[in-house]
């Protein structure tokens, strides 16, 4: 191996181990600059790799990915011109994670990205095989053809640069990203999100914003315990890193007539915001109530933002809603839901995002209070989490 393809043997190295189930948890904390430099030590010198706590057997799994050929090198063997070379690890990593069972948010995502991807790249029953000789593994392949029969034509990813991340309170971050081509997403819809250190692991957010004339896109990301890809994106990803975007998809929250009530739940805030950018590029004289829940103000960490959209316009209320604070003035105290009723009127829209705990009562309670059923829209095409 010359020493310009050292690097690139490391990195594919670190991918395959990252995506392999038992031996990604061992990464976890690790300096991974650190253990490249260590492994490509040991390419060079013909010594082990270093050790990171792993049995002899998954030790023997590691060093066999240092000796495989790259799963693009098999495929492209049998297939070629099937794949570029540029995806093929995105692909991989995708449909290695899709094998080790991931939770039903995750494998939604998965399916939207890999179901359009099998359009994009002209994938037929012919080629799993191949595909799955190469992985050693078996693709769940009629999953895959079933999404690829709902997705529509066009990019099954958007490589984005992030260009400003800041951490807007615990455990919750603000990342503004740079598309390297534009997005095409209406505000209200979903997009799988995939960071490179979490090779395979896709994660639904919701643009925060209503599209802009340059392209970027924020997304409010909270760190979930046992989230893989949230707690990269909040700890973790920073400015001038690349992340990936899949296809957006239809949540249940798209904009309807008539006048709008609001309700937001930590981060789920970010859609219905998206939806207030939405009314003020074309106001149409409608009334919109913007109801925002946290414990407390420490962690309304869109203060500022929405500040400045209320005093833009005067058909846009924002009333915060704090569960914990006790020094809160008494018309903004008590969860979202409670104090949003509060300022429901008759004919209004009413829209509800946040936490599944948040979400799991709340259109009985509207029900029970006299919003009428199809005037109640919850983020229920996608799992929300």
């Amino acid at each position: 191996m010359t020493k310009q393809e050292m690097p690139e043997a490391v990195a594919r190295w670190l991918s395959l181990v990252a995506a392999d189930a038992e031996l990604s948890p061992y990464l976890i904390g690790v300096d991974r600059d650190r253990l490249k430099e260590q492994v490509a030590i040991a390419l060079a010198s013909g010594t082990e790799l270093p050790h990171l706590g792993w049995s002899e057997a998954e030790h023997r799994r590691a060093e066999s990915y240092l000796r495989r050929r790259s799963f693009w090198e098999q495929v492209e063997d049998r297939c070629p011109g099937l794949l570029p070379e540029r995806d093929a690890p995105l692909i991989e990593a995708a449909l290695r994670r899709l094998t080790d069972r991931p939770d039903r948010p995750e494998k939604l995502a998965l399916l939207n990205v890999l179901g359009r991807a099998y359009r994009r790249f002209g994938l037929r029953p012919e080629h799993q095989t191949v595909i799955d000789d190469a992985l050693r593994t078996a693709v769940p392949w009629q999953e895959v053809e079933r999404a690829a029969t709902r997705a529509g034509d066009g990019p099954a990813w958007w490589p984005v640069e992030v260009l400003d991340h800041d951490l807007a309170c615990d455990r919750v971050a603000v990342i503004t990203v740079r598309p390297w081509r534009r997005l095409p997403y209406r505000p209200g819809q979903a997009v799988p999100v995939c960071t490179p250190r979490r090779p395979g692991r896709w994660r639904w957010l919701c643009p925060a914003n209503a599209p802009r004339p340059d392209g970027t896109v924020e997304l409010h990301v909270r760190a979930v315990r046992g989230g893989a890809v949230s707690t990269s994106l909040v700890h973790q990803v920073r400015p001038g890193e690349l992340l990936h975007l899949g296809p957006p998809a239809d949540t249940g929250l798209s904009l309807h007539d008539e006048d709008l009530l609001l309700i937001a739940g930590g981060t789920g805030l970010a859609p219905l915001r998206a939806i207030v950018e939405q009314v003020a590029a074309a106001p149409d004289g409608r009334r919109v109530t913007l109801v925002a829940g946290s414990r407390d103000v420490a962690s309304l960490y869109d203060a500022i933002t929405l500040d400045k959209l209320q005093q833009a316009h005067d058909w846009l209320t924002v009333v915060p809603a704090f569960s914990h604070d006790p020094f809160a003035e008494p018309g903004e105290r008590g969860d979202a839901l409670t104090v949003a009723l509060e300022h429901h009127r008759a004919g209004q829209q009413v829209y509800v995002c946040g936490p599944p705990a948040m979400l799991a009562g709340s259109r009985l309670r509207l029900l029970t209070a006299g919003v009428p059923g199809e005037r109640i829209h919850l983020p229920e095409r996608i799992p929300w989490r």
